[in-house]
């Protein structure tokens, strides 16, 4: 007897996806994370995991071989679909859907993955344009979230060490950087480490294709034991990206009231909210605390799809309180990268990162707070004064946008810290490639 059909039939009921958002991809990323949540359909955080590979926004040549490679990591059966604009997801999802249910296309791309066998485009399916951003993460599913503050939810994480499993991202399948080395293993190097002893120091990257990752970084990291010598940002992968039609989705509302469009401080109070909401989320599902991220992301598209102030303030008041208040959140972030005011605008970063004056919970609680002040000026229909109401990240700094000053200053929180916070580095900063897109290595100097 064939089962090959009703396997193939129960994965397609409800696949797993895994998401690579590409430059200049935010809106498709939040329309496809909608529409996933929409279905009830899982979300995945590793190739291993998935069984639908959306690849969203237009081709990167930089990034090509990482796509690929993610979608060669996903085991069988499996598909992967592009998509380069929000009204494309809902058919490239369900073209997804028909190419899991394919037994013939299935078979094929079990052979090619066989000992010698080759990757065959059969295997790979288009929704919509060839042209190729989704979340990503196991944060999507409310199941088994954590409901108490003090819950065993986030235990498992132990502390900071939990994360090593995030850091170790960095080097799993497509979602990492630099993988061609004998048995997918980097080579290790000696140095001396902070204490004088040679060591073994591994170079691999984290980035630029992560879940809940600020999309197409990618950060080079030499570690020693679990200690973090050397951190670098790699502009490569935006450097050759088209800029979106549109400009940068988060910071519409300015572009366009600088372009001499009428603007106002309410509608970009929305954008901002959201904005920041979508940070927090991700720093969230890197924590560890699923359901409160898929929360955080919820109020953030109901912000994007016009929700009056009376319906967003209370959620985001109870994510305020529920997140800000975490104990056990705030034990597993507290101390991890402490950036000073001073130090924040000697690197060129003016906005929520520089005004939290401390480390990872000062950013979160900075973020949630400014959440609820938006929230509270959804109304205002004054014209929007860009230089006393600045864009989510921030105002651009001798002309270079707010996010140049957040890569910059990252390498700096990195060295000297271990492995297992770096995630959630990134995270508390996260800075929006978007913003980079056409920039080179100059945006990283110092």
């Amino acid at each position: 007897m064939d089962l090959t059909g009703p396997v193939l039939r129960v994965t397609a009921a409800r696949p797993r996806v895994l998401t690579a958002p590409l430059p200049g991809s935010t809106a498709v990323r939040l329309a496809a994370e909608r529409e996933v949540r929409r279905r009830g359909w899982a979300t995945a955080s590793t190739p291993a995991d998935a069984d639908l590979l959306l690849v969203l926004g237009t081709p990167v040549s930089a990034l090509t071989a990482a796509v690929d490679r993610l979608a060669r990591d996903i085991p069988a059966p499996r598909a992967t679909v592009r998509v380069a604009t929000p009204r494309e997801v809902a058919a490239a999802l369900d073209t997804g859907r028909s190419l899991l249910t394919d037994p013939t296309l299935q078979r094929r791309t079990v052979r090619a993955a066989g000992p010698g066998g080759e990757e065959d485009d059969g295997g790979h399916g288009d929704g919509g344009d060839d042209d190729g951003g989704d979340d990503g993460h196991g944060g999507e599913e409310e199941h088994g979230a954590p409901e108490n503050d003090d819950h065993g939810g986030h235990e498992g994480h132990g502390g900071h060490g939990g994360h090593g499993g995030h850091g170790g991202h960095g080097g799993h399948g497509g979602h990492g950087g630099d993988m061609d080395m004998p048995g997918g293993l980097p080579m290790a190097d000696q140095a001396e480490d902070r204490d004088g002893l040679t060591l073994d120091r591994l170079h691999f990257s984290l980035g630029p294709l992560l879940g809940d990752w600020p999309t197409a970084l990618t950060v080079r990291l030499a570690v020693q034991g679990d200690v973090i010598q050397e951190a670098e940002v790699d502009p490569t992968s935006w450097a050759d990206a088209d800029r979106p039609p549109g400009g940068v989705f988060w910071n519409e509302p300015w572009e366009r009231a600088e372009a001499g469009g009428r603007v106002t401080t309410g509608q970009a109070a929305r954008r901002r909210a959201a904005c920041r909401l979508d940070s927090v989320a991700r720093l969230l599902a890197v924590a560890g605390w699923p359901a409160q991220a898929v929360r955080a992301r919820r109020l953030r598209d109901a912000l994007l799809a016009g929700a009056a102030a009376s319906e967003v303030a209370p959620g985001a008041a109870r994510l305020a309180r529920r997140v800000g208040r975490s104990r056990v959140l705030y034990w597993l972030t507290h101390g991890i990268a402490p950036l000073s005011r001073a130090d924040a605008r000697a690197a060129g970063v003016y906005g929520p990162a520089a005004d939290a004056d401390g480390d990872v919970p000062a950013r979160y609680r900075a973020w949630l707070a400014a959440v609820e002040e938006d929230v509270a000026r959804l109304d205002d229909g004054a014209p929007l004064d860009p230089r006393a109401f600045p864009p989510p990240r921030g105002p651009a700094v001798a002309g270079r946008p707010p996010s140049a000053g957040l890569v910059r200053v990252l390498p700096g929180l990195l060295r000297g810290a271990e492995l297992a916070a770096a995630r959630l580095t990134v995270a508390s900063l996260d800075p929006d490639v978007d913003e980079l897109i056409g920039l080179g290595p100059e945006v990283t100097d110092g």
